[in-house]
């Protein structure tokens, strides 16, 4: 041992270098095992076994020629390999949610999108009935909170306003919601297609947040504040 020690010296820089790569192969090896053992689709025991195949191939030798060199260093090594394996396989859950939750959130920014442009169509709808005075002259059921269809789409819009507030999840079920609330509260008005034919007036998009704060004072649900554009 020791004429394979002086054949192969192990200086300070190539030992943190093959720490380096044990402690990453080991704890990647730990975050597949524990994802293939919470994986319920299908049987995971061949992506499992070339998981593991791969990663020995990679910490064996990043151990054995470290501990041939210098028997000290693999002992640090072996115990930080062991460490790093365990911190990875109990932190998996955790990583690999996170990662699954960053995943959906890009899967559903498309659809999120789509729910932010329906959500503003559908209080673009509803203020043409408080803002247009012919329309608020014809229809006065649609500003009136004591019509349990106008009530429950003011309390959808709420929901809908928080949860976009918030980017809280449920965001898509809310202004579904919303737009048939909306179309139960022109039914129940006999307004049905009436505030789509008309144009909002000029003053009526800054005066939709003051529309939406009365309406909600009128239920005594506390308004949701604008929300304020990025950049």
């Amino acid at each position: 041992m020791p004429a394979v020690t002086e054949a192969v010296p192990l200086g300070m820089l190539p030992l943190v270098l093959w720490g380096a790569v044990l402690v990453a192969a080991v704890a990647c090896t730990a975050f597949a095992v524990r994802h293939h053992a919470g994986n319920a689709d299908g049987d995971p025991s061949d992506p499992l076994f070339w998981d593991l195949f791969w990663g020995a191939a990679v910490i064996l030798p990043a151990l054995l020629i470290p501990a041939v060199a210098s028997p000290p260093a693999g002992l640090a090594l072996a115990a930080a390999a062991c460490v790093s394996g365990v911190a990875a396989y109990r932190s998996g859950p955790r990583v690999l949610g996170w990662y699954s939750s960053r995943r959906r959130l890009r899967e559903e920014r498309p659809a999120l999108l789509a729910a932010a442009h329906l959500h503003d169509a559908v209080l673009q709808r509803w203020q043409r009935y408080e803002l247009d005075p012919a329309l608020a002259i014809d229809f006065p059921d649609m500003s009136d909170v004591r019509r349990p269809e106008t009530a429950e789409f003011v309390e959808a819009m709420r929901e809908a306003e928080v949860l976009r507030t918030l980017a809280a999840p449920g965001y898509l079920q809310a202004v579904d919601r919303l737009e048939v609330a909306l179309r139960c509260a022109e039914a129940a008005a006999g307004a049905c297609g009436e505030a789509t034919a008309r144009k909002v007036p000029q003053a009526g998009a800054a005066a939709l947040q003051g529309t939406r704060r009365a309406a909600a004072a009128r239920t005594s649900i506390p308004a949701v504040p604008p929300r304020r554009p990025h950049g």
